[in-house]
Order: structure tokens, then C-alpha cells, then sequence
């Protein structure tokens, strides 16, 4: 049986609830039944109508939404919230005390109080909780996290992260960009700008794949937009317990990027480089050996995918994997089978610990880039 999908945000011309909802049908775990998708009701209400929801379950507010969908005997099984970081802790914390299971998009919140107050509501009420860090979804970065975790380039030395995008390379935020004017807001992103809005990804694909348990921090943030009070760009060294190392540089003003994510994994027996913009490859390099490409759907490798090896699969098949396990987790939820012991979807303490990234960061760089405890 098809799960019940409601929504917070993404209403017409939000580019994140379109991917939530192209991801939430790929598989046929969801059906998308309710939402309040804007803060002005005629927004919502047209939002509404042209996603096929009907009117009676379209809300003027997400706090009416969770009161309402707790009441139906055919309820929403979970609530999806793609509004900007601000809303993320409130919307969460009004259906989590409505018996509603949540799937948020990152980053979590926008202080750590918040996100901690989270972490400790959702072992109150022993609900669901998803994350949806994209990158994790990807086929080949779950093959390199398999490969780390047998010790096929032995004990990791150093992870470094790229993730560069150009499209606030010009100050479009004061030309009414809605995307940009948000994200560039501290009232709405949080303290954090290109640190919290991919610094995040970067951060929890370095952790994610190579299973290294973040120490400290020394981080350089710029905001190169005019009159921009939030960084544009990022630049971050990590320490790793065990004595591995770590680099990220995210930005979101370097021309000539789109969404430029690489990541690169040394051992002492070999490295690992994936890219984000050709997904279905990740490059494998025993020392002293010829690099091999390991391709995305071919014999002998230790994650499956959804579609045969030749035929690209990339973001929204991420994002969809993603639903698909959160569709799992529910389920085993409702029928009270326990949790999947070898599931690696993120959850609300992978978003604490990205909370924890963007404030040691800020704390760092303000410090005039001193090594921040994580």
C-alpha cells in the first residue's frame, strides 16, 4: 500500500519541493495528499489545485496542517518540509507532537539549541525522522563507502571535498531572485550561508563515506557579494579522530561551476574520486597500480541500483532512493517490526552533527580562523 505524503513549502516556482516530489513518486512508495505550500493562502491554494490536492487538505498554515492531518483516521503518514532553514525546527517540532513522522531537508535548523531540541523530541516520541542529505542516495558513493569500510584502500590519510557552484557569482539577491534572497538572509538561512547551504553536503559526504568521526575544525569564510552578510565561500581543514585529515572548499561564486561536488578519498593503499556530474563512475587507484573505473551497475559490486549499467542515473534517483528508504523505515515503524539495522539513510542526529559543522565554523572563522572543537 501506497504511503500518504503531506508537505510543508515547495508550492509553484520552488525548485526543492519539485525534487521531493518527483523523487516521492519515482518508486511508487507515495502519494502526495495534503501540504500547506505557501504562507499566502492564494499561493497554496493555487499550489494546491495544480498538484492535484484536494482542497479540503490544502492549509493555510503548517500549524493547522498538523493538527488537522492528526485528527484524520486517513491521515498523512509523514510530512515532507522544504521551506528555507528557518521554519525547519518549528514546522518539525509541531507534527513530531502531532504523531507525525518527518522528512526534512537540510540543514536540520539554523542553532544547534534548535537542533538538539530536536534530536531529544524525536527519542521522546520514537518517531521517523529523515534527513535528506541528496549525495548519500548515489549508488557509487555508497560503493565507496563499502570499499573504505573493508579496508580496500587501507586506513584513511586525508578526505577532501570540493563543491563549487557560480549562480551567486552577481548579487542576485537584490534583483528579487527569491532563492538567493533567502539564502543570503541570516534571519532565514541562519548563521551560516555557503557553509550551511553545501558546506553541509561536503561535510556529510566526507563523514558518510569514509565512517572517520569529526574532531575539530580551522575554518576561512568569505563573502565575496556585494553587501552580502552571509559567506559565499567556504574554506575548511579538518581533523579526524585517528589522525586522518580533511579539506572542504564550497563556494557559491566561482564561475565556470554549476554543481561541481568531487570527493576524494586517500589510504595507504589507495585512493577513491568520485563527481558528482558523472555519478555512475568512481575512480579506484591501488598504489602503485593503473586507476580503475568502476562503473555503476556492473557485476561484482557491492551496491545495487535501479537501473541497468549504460543508463545514467543521477540526482532525483538519489533523492528517490532516499524516499524509498524513508517509505522502509515507516513502514517497519507502523508495523512495529524495529529498525533496519543496516540502514544508512541520515536522520536527525546526522543533521545535530551538521548543525555542530556550520557553528564551529562560524566560531572559527570569527575567531580569525582558530581550530574549533566538533
Amino acid at each position: 500500500m501506497r504511503l500518504k505524503l503531506g508537505m510543508v513549502g515547495g508550492g509553484t516556482g520552488a525548485f526543492i519541493g519539485g525534487v521531493h516530489r518527483i523523487a516521492a513518486r519515482l518508486d511508487g512508495h507515495w502519494d502526495l495528499v495534503a501540504g500547506a505550500f505557501s504562507s499566502d493562502p492564494e499561493r497554496a491554494a493555487q499550489s494546491a489545485a495544480e498538484l492535484g490536492v484536494a482542497a479540503e487538505r490544502s492549509y493555510d498554515s503548517w500549524a493547522a496542517m498538523a493538527k488537522a492531518e492528526a485528527a484524520r483516521p486517513d491521515g498523512i503518514d509523514a510530512v515532507a518540509i522544504v521551506t528555507p532553514n528557518h521554519l525547519h525546527a518549528p514546522v518539525a517540532t509541531a507534527f513530531l507532537r502531532a504523531g507525525i513522522p518527518v522528512i526534512c531537508d537540510k540543514p536540520l535548523a539554523t542553532t544547534v539549541k534548535d537542533a538538539e531540541a530536536l534530536v531529544r523530541l524525536v527519542s521522546e516520541t520514537g518517531l521517523p525522522f529523515i534527513l535528506t542529505q541528496t549525495y548519500t542516495g548515489y549508488p557509487m558513493v555508497r560503493e565507496a563507502r563499502a570499499l573504505v569500510a573493508v579496508g580496500q584502500i587501507g586506513r584513511v590519510r586525508h578526505v577532501q571535498v570540493e563543491y563549487l557552484q557560480d549562480w551567486l557569482a552577481e548579487p542576485i539577491e537584490h534583483g528579487g531572485q527569491k532563492q538567493a534572497a533567502w539564502r543570503t538572509d541570516p534571519a532565514q538561512s541562519g548563521e551560516g550561508g555557503c557553509i550551511a547551504d553545501i558546506g553541509t553536503h561536503a561535510f556529510n559526504l566526507a563523514t558518510f563515506v569514509t565512517g572517520l568521526v569529526p574532531q575539530a575544525l580551522l575554518a576561512d569564510l568569505s563573502a565575496f557579494g556585494r553587501a552580502r552578510a552571509l559567506d559565499d565561500n567556504a574554506a575548511i581543514l579538518l581533523r579526524f579522530e585517528g589522525g586522518a585529515k580533511g579539506m572542504i572548499w564550497a563556494s557559491q561564486v566561482a564561475p565556470g561551476t554549476k554543481n561541481a561536488l568531487r570527493l576524494r578519498v586517500v589510504g595507504e593503499t589507495g585512493g577513491l574520486l568520485w563527481e558528482q556530474e558523472r555519478p555512475d563512475d568512481l575512480e579506484y587507484t591501488p598504489v602503485g597500480q593503473s586507476t580503475q573505473t568502476l562503473r555503476r551497475g556492473s557485476e561484482g559490486l557491492a551496491t545495487p541500483s535501479r537501473l541497468p549499467a549504460g543508463h545514467p542515473e543521477g540526482y532525483l534517483e538519489a533523492f528517490a532512493t532516499l524516499y524509498g528508504e524513508a517509505a522502509g523505515t515507516l513502514r517497519r515503524f507502523r508495523d512495529e517490526t524495529g529498525p533496519d539495522r543496516e540502514s544508512v539513510v541520515p536522520t536527525v542526529s546526522d543533521g545535530l552533527i551538521g548543525m555542530r559543522f556550520i557553528a564551529a565554523g562560524v566560531r572559527s572563522h570569527q575567531g580569525g580562523g582558530v581550530w574549533v572543537d566538533l
